[in-house]
């Protein structure tokens, strides 16, 4: 399906191996990581991946710290999974990714899948000796979208002529403004509902088996996309509400379907829909 995604077996029969770090990424560590995880796997809340002070990413210099305090090297292979059928595994990839880290791969089906299959968990947490992790590069051109950006594309009509394809991800309650937050965060408000205007809306957990929590098959997510007016030779831009399900897709449509221009508007409607006099359709 794609060279970097694995799956529950192939990581198996590689517990163990120095070459590899296992991390597990959660929104919510007490209720899965805590409980258990898989046997070699280090934890990164996914709020360490966001900038102390501002709304934005760890800094790299900050990045690098994490990455040499965990044991992480830059020869490592990576290989991510999380809870939520990897809503933040596929933000961090992406990050890791905008970062440079060149040998990364995603558990396919991440926690639902591994216990699923009843491979061994446990609850003990691992110690690697210390690294000193680089950041190689930062790209945000090919793969972050700014609001500024987004503006223009949609007020300048790009998004209505079809040139760009923005992919808003989030339930359909919040695409239409009858809710103003996710249904699994009821909290996580902003100040109107509604969608942005000219976005098509496809939840990202469309992609998702819900039993397994793998990917669907590349013909199911071909169809799922294609009949949506979303194909290969438009560039496309996905958002949600703060960013990680838009990662969820990136990831559907960038490794697994290829497409060649993807990127991810992180900003999502935490800021499109706080943002005054932005234009909004319900």
């Amino acid at each position: 399906m794609s060279e970097v995604l694995v799956n529950a077996r192939w990581l198996y029969e590689r517990l163990g191996d120095p070459s590899i770090r296992i991390i597990e990424v959660d929104y919510d560590p007490s209720t899965a990581y805590n409980v258990w995880h898989i046997p070699g796997a280090i934890l990164i809340p996914w709020k360490a991946l966001r900038h102390p002070t501002i709304r934005d990413f760890i800094p790299p210099e900050d990045f690098e710290r994490l990455m040499s305090e965990l044991g992480v090297s830059n020869d490592h292979t990576v290989v991510l999974y999380g809870d939520y059928n990897n809503w933040f595994a596929t933000y961090a990839f992406w990050l890791f990714e905008a970062y440079g880290h060149e040998n990364l791969k995603l558990l396919n089906g991440g926690r639902t899948k591994w216990a699923k299959e009843g491979y061994p968990t446990t609850t003990e947490v691992p110690s690697y000796p210390k690294t000193s992790y680089r950041v190689k590069r930062v790209d945000w051109g090919s793969r972050r979208a700014f609001l500024w950006e987004v503006l223009q594309l949609v007020t300048s009509g790009e998004v209505r002529r079809g040139k760009v394809a923005l992919l808003d991800v989030r339930s359909p309650k919040e695409y239409t403004g009858e809710i103003t937050a996710p249904p699994e965060y009821p909290t996580e408000q902003a100040q109107v509902g509604g969608h942005i205007p000219g976005a098509i809306n496809v939840p990202w957990g469309t992609a998702v088996n819900p039993d397994t929590g793998e990917f669907k098959t590349i013909e199911e997510l071909r169809r799922i996309y294609e009949e949506k007016g979303l194909t290969p030779d438009k560039e496309v831009i996905t958002y949600c509400r703060i960013g990680e399900r838009a990662a969820h897709t990136w990831f559907v449509l960038k490794h697994i379907l290829k497409y060649p221009a993807v990127r991810v508007y992180d900003g999502s409607w935490a800021e499109w829909g706080n943002l005054v006099r932005a234009p909004v359709e319900k």
